[in-house]
């Protein structure tokens, strides 16, 4: 790892915790993060990705963005990142469309399941931990397609 590994995480990690930061309701802030998860990994690679998705779970729960509620969950959400980047990051070589696909099922399928059988939070907590995490991976990884494009070039995206 170098410098420009450390530079340009830091960077994305201000970026995604500054949407955090708005505060926006859930479906507008939850595909933005995700969108930056993905673009993390196509910028920094799978593990500055992951760093990013394990870190903003934890700053929003300190921050008093996520709500203290889901504060069993956490550790779930910082899995269900780092496995949306690293799914993402393998396939995205072979496919970029199946990789963004696959990431958010495999997210949804790790949150899903531990709000089912592993984790105790309120029914409207565990509701929001399952099916409206599928489409908000997706969505971000629409928008994490379109922001790759345009970036493409200038960073050297590959």
């Amino acid at each position: 790892m170098n410098l420009k590994f450390f530079t340009r995480t830091a960077i994305l990690l201000a970026l995604t915790l500054a949407f955090q930061m708005l505060k926006l309701p859930q479906p507008m802030t939850g595909p933005a993060v995700n969108a930056m998860l993905f673009i993390s990994t196509a910028a920094v690679g799978i593990w500055g990705g992951v760093i990013i998705g394990a870190l903003t779970p934890w700053i929003a729960f300190i921050n008093g963005i996520l709500n203290p509620v889901l504060a069993p969950a956490i550790p779930f959400i910082m899995l269900g990142n780092a496995v949306l980047c690293i799914v993402f990051g393998l396939v995205k070589k072979i496919n970029i469309y199946l990789a963004v696909a696959g990431a958010a099922a495999f997210k949804f399928i790790i949150l899903s399941t531990a709000v089912r059988f592993l984790v105790n939070v309120p029914p409207p907590a565990a509701k929001a931990l399952q099916i409206p995490q599928f489409y908000t991976a997706l969505i971000g990884g629409a928008i994490a397609l379109v922001a790759i494009k345009l970036l493409e070039k200038p960073l050297g995206l590959k």
